[in-house]
């Protein structure tokens, strides 16, 4: 059954290009209430616990010194089918790939410096929310 919360993050080539605004407009525009936010940095430690999943692929040292490379916009959203919704919001990991009006399409970079993450399921929207919130934090 799906929830009707969500997690995101602005990454830091989006927030370092001064996009955090425009995305955060996107989002809302899109029907979605945010529940939870923060401006934050990551230190290589919790990046790496954040995506340890990832630990044995290539890209994972990248992926953290890049993660680490400047301030993030953690968020937890909230809208009827969430997780789903989010994901047609963002668009494709590649933005060239990423259908016209997406995010990723008007304000990522490349396919490692993709401008936003969205959970992919809604286990991982729950526990990726819970890395960054507190209970009292998550409205």
């Amino acid at each position: 059954m799906a929830t009707n919360r969500t997690f995101t993050m602005i990454k830091p080539d989006a927030t370092g290009a001064g996009n955090t605004g425009k995305i955060i407009d996107r989002i809302i525009g899109a029907g979605f209430s945010i529940r939870a936010m923060k401006w934050t940095q990551l230190s290589r430690q919790e990046a790496e616990k954040f995506y340890a999943i990832h630990k044995e692929r290539p890209f994972f040292g990248e992926l953290v010194d890049y993660m680490t490379s400047g301030p993030i916009v953690a968020a937890i959203l909230e809208k009827d089918n969430a997780v789903e919704d989010f994901r047609t919001l963002i668009g494709a990991t590649d933005p060239k790939q990423a259908a016209e009006g997406t995010i990723r399409r008007d304000f990522a970079e490349s396919i490692a410096a993709n401008a936003v993450h969205g959970s992919d399921s809604d286990e991982n929207a729950h526990n990726e929310g819970f890395f960054f919130f507190s209970e009292r934090e998550r409205a």
